[in-house]
């Protein structure tokens, strides 16, 4: 479901899930596996993230959401899925989303913690929050990383409460994304930012970006550690989130 090429000393990881590549369980562990990799060894230069088809992602996988037995359940997967949320926004290396479609809930969490973002020329793309008008609220981790990379608490506040799904020239307007480019040109332009930021003397890159995140990521650590932000995955249960979820994924299939 995830599938991965080395170009250029650069990891490509393609989600391939379907017609709309939500993450699920299996996706986020290798992704968190890759990162690991990824960190610990001096070669690929960073990693590219990209889905295949005509999304990026459509969010988490909603049968996951609409399956959870009880409360326990809803807890594990969330204290995982927050793992490899901060993997990736920490990661040493430079990672670039290279949207090359429609990003929508976890697709555009996920493409917020990476550390530009680089989307598709096309009119039909759609990049947006739709989870309030489903029910559901952010975890510590999504919310820290969203407000990281949206650089702006009103922006994050138009985003999320509005739950409206933007064109690319919205997105590019709002800062959401750094590029819109021709669809033959985004993967090597999502290499080139790369390599144009690693391939220094002594790689500073790894140092001033861990600075740059620290401040987010020792607070995230911290809310994790001291808040009960559990309760908020009670939504799960309530009936009324439950059939929008599932009215949602039919609509998917």
């Amino acid at each position: 479901m995830l599938k991965e090429t080395m170009e250029d000393d650069i990891k490509i990881v393609t989600l391939n899930n379907g017609k709309t590549n939500p993450l699920n369980r299996e996706m986020l562990v290798r992704l968190k596996e890759i990162i690991e990799e990824v960190d610990n060894n001096p070669s690929p230069k960073g990693i590219v993230l990209t889905g295949s088809g005509r999304f990026f992602s459509s969010g988490f996988d909603l049968p996951i959401f609409i399956n959870f037995k009880d409360k326990s359940e809803a807890d594990t997967f969330f204290d995982m899925e927050e793992e490899v949320l901060l993997s990736l926004f920490s990661c040493s290396k430079p990672v670039v989303a290279a949207l090359n479609g429609h990003a929508a809930a976890g697709g555009l969490i996920y493409s917020m913690a990476a550390d530009y973002r680089i989307v598709k020329d096309h009119p039909k793309i759609k990049i947006g929050m739709s989870e309030i008008k489903i029910g559901l609220p952010l975890t510590i981790a999504q919310d820290e990383v969203m407000r990281y990379g949206f650089d702006s608490s009103l922006k994050f506040r138009d985003v999320m409460f509005f739950g409206e799904m933007m064109d690319v020239y919205k997105a590019k307007e709002l800062q959401i994304v750094d590029e819109v480019v021709a669809e033959d040109e985004l993967i090597n332009r999502a290499k080139q930012i790369i390599s144009m930021w690693i391939d220094t003397p002594n790689r500073p890159f790894t140092r001033i970006k861990k600075l740059m995140r620290l401040d987010t990521m020792t607070r995230i650590r911290k809310k994790l550690k001291e808040e009960d932000w559990h309760e908020g995955l009670n939504c799960f249960f309530e009936e009324d989130v439950r059939q929008t979820l599932e009215f949602v994924q039919a609509g998917m299939q």
